[in-house]
């Protein structure tokens, strides 16, 4: 699944690292993330590590701990739904906008017009999508708009940034990090 990720992310035009099979509001989806090289040297140079740990993220509503946040080190550019029929995407895609852009990414339509009314609902709430076919050609059907700001920032998505931080840290070599 994961070259059909970064060919769905290239068709998007988001330039990062993708995170896959990331479990976020009871759905398994893809992030695709920009380490900020500045805040990531300042953080490892002050030993803020990533904070992924659920119970620093309940420490937030604690007062006195305002006041040592760490900035976060990396930006979400938006996030991959893999699924399998485009009526499934409304609900993949719908809280997952709160906090970034959403595209899902679709087998290519067996025909023209076959899924024009769902691709219709699914522009309509922003949502993008990306059809890959069988050798892994992916094309841009629906261009997805970011809504988050209709929203604002959450706790909820300031934590999930950690987590994303964290992953990043674990699983991509340091020389792999840098987005052009």
């Amino acid at each position: 699944m994961q070259p059909l990720l970064h060919a769905a992310a290239a068709a998007l035009g988001w330039r990062g690292i993708v995170v896959p099979d990331v479990a976020v509001l009871g759905h398994q989806v893809s992030a695709v993330v920009r380490v900020r090289a500045d805040v990531h040297e300042w953080r490892s140079a002050n030993g803020w590590p990533p904070q992924a740990d659920p119970s620093w993220f309940r420490s937030w509503f604690e007062p006195a701990a305002h006041d040592r946040l760490p900035v976060s080190a990396v930006e979400l550019v938006g996030v991959l739904v893999g699924e399998s029929t485009a009526d499934r995407a409304l609900q993949s895609c719908g809280t997952l906008m709160t906090l970034a852009p959403c595209s899902v990414v679709l087998p290519a339509p067996q025909g023209k017009g076959a899924q024009s009314w769902p691709l219709i609902e699914l522009d309509y709430y922003g949502i993008g999508v990306v059809a890959v076919d069988e050798a892994g050609a992916a094309e841009l059907l629906v261009p997805p708009e970011d809504r988050s700001t209709e929203f604002g920032p959450s706790l909820f998505g300031r934590w999930l940034l950690e987590v994303l931080y964290d992953r990043v840290l674990k699983e991509v070599p340091a020389h792999a990090r840098v987005t052009p």
